[in-house]
């Protein structure tokens, strides 16, 4: 049984992972600076969430559009192109005077570029790590980002305070620079993904919505990931919050870092299960990311709503289960296409959530829009786990998480799970 040792020891995933992390810290860097930036000049929280919301909505269309482009040409080209144009759109988005329509136009053509990032880097892991490796390195570059994204985040409010917006997004352009050259240079050249039957684009899009669509599993870990549209409240509305509180852009750090740290902690804790048992706790824990941001009704102050916030983020880690899952189930020449829409879902959800959220916060005190977030979320959830126990998962796990081979077949030679549909 391979070990955390030999993760250290293979080059390409050492900078598959740094190059992620450094560019998830310029993010939250970004993030910080955008959402700071539009509150401290609108003073308003519907428009503050509605521009952390369009860091999730562009998926809806760059999801499905661009995500294939992870099974038409080679994922490391695909990886550093999308960096190099992410290092452009932030170069102009940091120019001074740069009006709030034309950040906003800029931010989406940034979350653009990230789907088919995202997309062949997702594809390519299983096969950086093949085999009994894959979760766990999946599990390590999970847990390293929420990390990365504490950093960000508890270091983002003191360096737009210091160094002022514009070179904050100059910071975050650097980091994707630095990706983009990590990957450029370790990792190995492999062609692009072969596959029987090439498709013109809509055909793609058709097959990819058709694989997922048609298998009930696959169908039920998307609801799962969804549900995070309802716990995410918190998070977008940590300006307003912050402010409620009391609390300041110090305030906003520590509510963002609550998330993100509490991630990080339930992710060490969910890796050290067995799979079978990650399986049976998955849906638990959606459910537990909602409801412990009920007790926000009370209106609590900033100590315990961090600590709210932290366990749900520490719950969330049911996430890294299900991309586990999701992944491995589908074969390579489709990999970057389903995952791509499996993202799309999430982000959209998201984004929806955020948007909301922050409408009501127009009307309705935000404690109290984040406890109505949370009661809401216990149902969705609640949902998405009966389809989940109905899909028949744990009968199945045996035979759709044998580790696949980069050609979309199984160690025994059989096809991958994820080619079945219907499965009950």
């Amino acid at each position: 049984m391979p070990g955390y040792r030999e993760l250290a020891r293979d080059g390409e995933f050492r900078a598959v992972l740094v190059a992620h992390v450094v560019s998830v810290a310029g993010d939250q860097f970004a993030r910080v600076a955008l959402t700071v930036h539009v509150y401290d000049r609108t003073a308003s929280a519907g428009l503050t969430a509605l521009t952390y919301a369009l860091t999730f909505l562009p998926d809806l269309v760059g999801g499905p559009l661009l995500s294939g482009l992870a099974d038409r040409f080679a994922r490391k080209e695909v990886m550093v192109a999308a960096d190099l144009v992410r290092v452009a759109l932030l170069l102009f988005m940091a120019v001074p005077g740069m009006p709030l329509w034309a950040l906003s136009a800029l931010l989406v053509l940034v979350q653009f570029a990230g789907a088919p990032h995202g997309a062949a880097r997702a594809a390519l892991l299983p096969q950086i790590l093949p085999d009994e490796r894959y979760p766990m390195g999946q599990a390590v570059l999970s847990t390293v980002t929420q990390a990365a994204q504490v950093a960000g985040f508890l270091t983002g409010g003191a360096l737009v305070a210091w160094l002022g917006p514009a070179l904050v997004l100059i910071t975050d352009a650097v980091t994707f620079g630095v990706s983009a050259f990590l990957v450029g240079v370790f990792l190995l050249d492999r062609p692009a993904p072969h596959s029987p039957h090439v498709r013109a684009w809509p055909a793609d899009l058709i097959g990819g919505a058709r694989l997922v669509w048609d298998d009930r599993r696959l169908r039920s870990l998307v609801a799962l990931a969804c549900v995070s549209g309802f716990y995410i409240a918190g998070e977008a509305l940590a300006v307003p919050y912050a402010t409620h509180l009391g609390a300041g852009a110090a305030g906003v750090g520590l509510i963002f870092a609550a998330y993100a740290a509490g991630a990080a902690v339930g992710m060490l804790l969910v890796a050290r299960l067995g799979e079978q048992r990650q399986r049976r706790v998955m849906p638990w824990l959606a459910i537990a990311a909602c409801a412990v941001l009920v007790p926000a009704a009370t209106g609590p102050g900033l100590t315990v709503s961090v600590g709210l916030f932290a366990l749900s983020g520490a719950a969330s880690a049911y996430h890294l289960v299900a991309n586990t899952t999701f992944v491995r189930a589908v074969p390579d020449s489709s990999r970057g296409q389903a995952f791509g829409l499996a993202i799309t879902a999430l982000r959209v959800s998201q984004g929806l959530g955020v948007a909301v959220a922050g409408v009501a916060a127009e009307r309705i005190a935000v404690h109290l829009v984040v406890a109505a977030a949370g009661a809401l979320g216990v149902l969705a959830a609640g949902g998405a786990a009966i389809l989940w126990w109905i899909s028949g998962s744990r009968s199945n796990a045996s035979r759709s998480d044998v580790p696949s081979r980069s050609d979309g077949t199984s160690r025994s030679g059989e096809p991958d799970a994820g080619r079945t549909h219907g499965r009950s």
